[in-house]
């Protein structure tokens, strides 16, 4: 996956927009693969473009699983894997920002209750493990790539993935959830069942603006205002904000001469922001960068800027729940 060319990038420069404000980003991603490596130098080179990034969280991505040993096991080399990162940060050799405070991880939640013994390994090999993503992003059709835990269709609604989530629920772990659009009925009807689970809605459920799905982008928001609205009557789900830049999202952005400013970010994708805010409350919302993905449209500078131009209006206790606060508590940093 490319991440962005930063010469590319740098034909974009903005002042950055309250400098001070503190900010926990609580997705964002580390691998090394051939041609595309996004590890701590890379992270804090773009944490560190001015705004004041004071902690983050890791999602997963499936980087450096084990090698060997039994397959259920091998994601905890993930978790050994960002603890380490972790750990350099935490020394403070390598500035204020404290990254991978938390660490979302994988466990394949189909295992059913055999799934505790892994996320038990998962918790001792760091304290900073806090939850689950397993991305269970399907579409039917085969201009739509499904999400890397080659999911079927309807995981949600499965006997033994349920039966894995309990065993989150026992341990006190969120869930992180990646789905399609389409999808987000099968997450409301989810999150009922697991109230006592905090669910954690990413990338405002990934509304689709490619393949079958190009041109339809008015009503395509209409049903996703409509099942957003469902969702967040769910008081155990907490949205992130953010993720909206990416190819498969439609806006093209990457494929222009030079990337989005903060103002056609805004212009683009502010209406679901509003949405999103007005649903769940800035309480259960939280802005994130999802870098290195959105990389491929915008610096991350702009990228803040574009959040903090979206809610610029907001009081400053929504401001803080926004940028800081609603993370730090949905993963309990």
């Amino acid at each position: 996956m490319a991440i962005g060319n930063e010469d590319w990038l740098a034909l974009v420069q903005e002042e950055i927009i309250e400098p001070a404000r503190p900010i926990c980003d609580p997705h964002h991603h580390l691998w090394d693969h051939p041609n595309s490596r996004y590890l701590l130098d890379e992270l804090l080179a773009d944490v560190g473009g001015g705004h004041n990034v004071v902690s983050t969280v890791f999602v997963e991505c499936m980087s450096m699983y084990r090698a060997d040993g039994d397959e259920k096991f091998k994601p905890v080399g993930e978790t050994e894997f960002v603890n380490g990162v972790a750990a350099m940060s935490a020394s403070g050799q390598y500035g204020n920002t404290r990254a991978c405070a938390g660490i979302v991880s994988f466990a394949d939640l189909t295992l059913g209750s055999a799934v505790g013994e892994v996320l038990d390994a998962h918790q001792a090999a760091s304290d900073r493990f806090r939850g689950i993503r397993h991305a269970a992003a399907w579409d039917a059709s085969s201009e739509i790539r499904n999400s890397h835990t080659n999911p079927p269709a309807g995981l949600l609604a499965d006997a033994s993935f349920r039966q894995g989530l309990g065993e989150l629920t026992k341990r006190g772990l969120s869930f992180d959830a990646w789905l399609y659009h389409s999808q987000i009925p099968e997450l409301t009807d989810l999150a009922r069942a697991f109230a006592d689970t905090t669910i954690i809605f990413d990338h405002f459920g990934g509304p689709l603006g490619i393949g079958p799905y190009a041109g339809q982008r008015d009503a395509i928001f209409q049903q996703w205002c409509r099942d957003v609205a469902s969702l967040a009557e769910c008081p155990n789900v907490v949205a992130k904000l953010g993720g909206l830049v990416m190819p498969i999202n439609g806006l093209g952005f990457h494929k222009r001469e030079k990337p989005a400013t903060s103002d056609e970010i805004v212009a683009a994708t502010g209406d679901y922001y509003r949405h999103a805010i007005d649903c769940f409350g800035a309480e259960r919302c939280m802005f994130e960068s999802n870098f290195p993905v959105d990389k491929q449209s915008c610096s991350y500078p702009v990228l803040w800027n574009a959040f903090k131009k979206l809610v610029a209006d907001a009081s400053e206790s929504e401001k803080s729940a926004l940028f800081h606060d609603t993370a730090v508590q949905a993963y309990r940093l």
